[in-house]
């Protein structure tokens, strides 16, 4: 689809990283765990570690990494495209980056009027559905 729009992007230092950690641990998968607005983190796990919930949606990937986010979640970030950073500092918890002396980090953007016309013709897809 040549008019898509992505909902969601990484920075060239976002790309390494996350190869790095895949290098490490095999596949992945983003979700972005809580926050509304630009310095949420996104974490980072193995494949299949987080159970996605009937009402989470894929955003699209990150170089094959797909990068979920709850539906309620969804609502409030709809109008802006979600750019993955990495920056220094410690990762969540449980998220891969933690513990490497580097995190990922959420940039955004607001969509155009005309991008917004577009993606309401691209939903994301529900992760059940």
């Amino acid at each position: 689809m040549s008019n898509a729009i992505a909902r969601v992007s990484a920075t060239p230092a976002a790309l390494a990283f996350l190869d790095e950690l895949r290098q490490r641990h095999g596949a992945l998968m983003f979700f972005q765990s809580g926050g509304c607005c630009d310095g949420s983190a996104p974490m980072c796990y193995p494949a299949g570690e987080f159970a996605l919930g009937d009402a989470d949606v894929c955003l699209g990937s990150l170089d094959g990494v797909p990068f979920y986010m709850g539906s309620e979640q969804f609502a409030y970030w709809e109008h802006t495209q979600l750019i993955i950073d990495v920056v220094a500092g410690n990762g969540g918890m449980f998220s891969l980056d933690n513990g490497t002396g580097k995190r990922f980090l959420t940039r955004s953007r607001l969509f155009s009027d005309a991008e917004c016309e577009l993606l309401r013709t691209q939903p994301p897809r529900r992760h059940g559905g």
